[in-house]
């Protein structure tokens, strides 16, 4: 079960829009390597795992994912709020605000909608905590 904290983990107060940003930022959201994959990641690769206590700590990683999405959803909100047509030609978010105006949806910066083939769920303890390492660049 999870519990929602209605606020988030570190709160993102951004005063001016920034729609250049916000379009490199949006992939940490639901780009490749972004947020949505890594808590579908922990929270799937879960089920496989036969300790209580590391599928314990895969619950609780996924969930800090989620805190995660959260908060890049909130900076890029904040970075396109309020946008008039000319910051949105000039800034470069054009091709995204034409299918999502300010609205926050999982893409890439590339402008790839996210999909779930890029997350690494097998089943077998060893290749997916390995694939945890390499997604999250903690591989030395």
């Amino acid at each position: 079960m999870f519990v929602y904290e209605k606020k988030l983990q570190y709160p993102v107060k951004i005063s001016t829009p920034n729609p250049r940003l916000a379009s490199f930022i949006i992939s940490q959201y639901g780009g490749p390597d972004g947020e949505l994959g890594a808590s579908l990641r922990y929270l799937s690769q879960r089920y496989a795992m036969p300790y209580p206590e590391l599928k314990g700590l895969l619950t609780d990683i996924g969930t800090e994912e989620l805190g995660h999405l959260e908060m890049i959803g909130a900076i890029v909100h904040q970075l396109t709020r309020g946008l008039n047509d000319q910051q949105v030609r000039e800034g470069g978010f054009a091709p995204y605000f034409v299918d999502h105006t300010t609205g926050i949806y999982p893409t890439a910066a590339s402008g790839s909608p996210w999909n779930a083939a890029g997350i690494g769920v097998k089943g077998d303890v060893i290749c997916d905590l390995t694939e945890d390492l390499a997604a999250d660049g903690t591989l030395v």
